[in-house]
């Protein structure tokens, strides 16, 4: 009876002490304080404060600033500086040749000898009759002056003299045809005769040629007549020397365009020292028509076309703009900005595609650059 009754008044003391620690955790939590309001009810939570949109992510670059060359390219065919065949203007035997077959000559070098006998021996024939019919004029003008023939006499003899010298005159140039010449500096071909071989007037002997400096002749669309002018810069490129490139320069432009084809013919002077290139040869040509030093250049993906017109959206204030652009020089993967962008541009190459004008963007950073340690282990993998 005893036990009983201090067990029961000990956990009945228990109790109290856990509800009390309760209630005063519950008044000390400030955060559950607030949550009620002054009526007793639960109060609504507060709003988060809203975020401002991000732009678009996009890809940009900055406008460069450098060198533009506007080049036009077109084929044409190599051609001697000069380039003649040895031809007699008489008929003989030929007594001897004084070349070899590809030889190189200097302007004025004998190169072959005809038969001089019958020429020698017209000459001396006509210079005879030459000297008689002069000695004949001289007298029948002593006879005029003591009144024993008449004037008209006087003008037949001195028709018939002059006759005779003109005759002196055509044999000596004949017989100094007799000896074949070079007429320009050059390389002699293949020869088309042997000493001995009788000839005749105009029959081909050997081909002469210059080569030290070559002609390349081209022809350029009209379009670009008005750029086209004697002293541009060309390069030449052939399939035997693919690795090389030859320089020249326009020195000559035919004066009409051809109603056929529409194209304008040129030709360009190009040294050849050391022989490499052969008359005949085809070759492409890359003409530089302009060359701009401080060109504004844009990657090509930048540009947005829309009908004939050339956009690029600029990104300024950190909104895309977009600006009508004039194009110029295209080259591989570059182009010519001619009007529409200052030096300091930003443009966007990646992202045109939902964008819109005035657009808030967000420009991604460029990748960054692999290691020296990257590299070496991709290099060793």
């Amino acid at each position: 009876m005893n036990t009983k009754t201090r067990v029961i008044p000990a956990c009945i003391a228990f109790a109290a002490l856990i509800f009390a620690a309760g209630c005063d955790s519950k008044a000390d939590d400030p955060a559950k304080a607030a949550a009620k309001s002054a009526d007793g009810k639960p109060a609504a939570a507060a709003p988060a404060p809203a975020a401002a949109p991000a732009g678009l992510p996009v890809k940009a670059v900055p406008v460069k600033i450098g060198l533009i060359e506007d080049e036009l390219s077109a084929v044409g065919s190599l051609l001697p500086a000069e380039s003649v065949v040895i031809r007699p203007e008489i008929a003989g035997r030929v007594v001897d040749l004084h070349f070899e077959e590809g030889q190189t000559v200097t302007k004025g070098a004998r190169l072959v000898s005809i038969d001089q006998a019958e020429y020698r021996a017209r000459l001396a024939a006509s210079a005879a009759d030459a000297t008689k019919e002069s000695q004949r004029f001289q007298r029948t003008k002593e006879l005029l002056n003591q009144k024993f023939v008449s004037q008209d006499a006087l003008d037949v003899a001195k028709g018939t003299m002059d006759i005779a010298v003109a005759k002196r005159l055509q044999d000596e140039v004949a017989l100094s045809k007799t000896t074949l010449t070079a007429p320009f500096s050059g390389v002699l071909g293949l020869r088309q005769i042997s000493p001995g071989a009788y000839v005749k007037a105009g029959e081909d002997i050997v081909r002469l040629e210059n080569v030290s400096s070559l002609k390349m002749d081209f022809r350029v669309p009209e379009i670009y007549v008005s750029k086209l002018r004697p002293g541009l810069t060309v390069s030449v490129r052939t399939d035997a020397f693919p690795g090389e490139v030859f320089e020249g320069r326009i020195y000559a432009i035919e004066p009409a365009v051809d109603e056929k084809s529409r194209t304008v013919l040129a030709r360009a002077q190009v040294p050849n020292a050391q022989v490499k290139l052969k008359p005949g040869m085809f070759g492409r040509v890359t003409i530089l028509l302009e060359a701009k030093p401080n060109a504004v250049i844009i990657p090509e993906q930048a540009v947005w076309p829309q009908g004939r017109d050339a956009f690029v959206y600029r990104v300024v204030d950190g909104k895309a703009v977009l600006t009508k652009i004039e194009l110029g020089v295209r080259r591989p993967g570059e182009v010519e900005v001619r009007s529409g962008l200052e030096p300091d541009a930003l443009v966007i190459t990646d992202g045109q595609m939902k964008m819109k004008d005035g657009a808030p963007v967000t420009v991604l950073p460029p990748p960054a650059a692999p290691s020296s340690a990257a590299a070496d282990a991709k290099k060793g993998g």
